[in-house]
């Protein structure tokens, strides 16, 4: 099991791979962070390119 600090905050989010700790963090990403999440300037690559990076992050914790 590994812990992850928000990409945005310090709100912590725990899983035992990338996608079971993203999963865990979507709840609080929705409330605290509902602006980037609805931020329609957002493309697939700016998705993809996060999705990139939050997993080098896990994958390095």
């Amino acid at each position: 099991m590994k812990t992850l600090k928000c990409d945005l905050c310090d709100v912590t989010a725990e899983g035992e791979s990338f996608e079971d700790w993203m999963m865990a963090l979507r709840p609080h990403y929705i409330e605290a962070h509902a602006d980037v999440m609805n931020d329609s300037s957002k493309t697939k690559e700016d998705m993809e390119q996060w999705m990139k990076e939050n997993k080098a992050r896990f994958d390095a914790a």
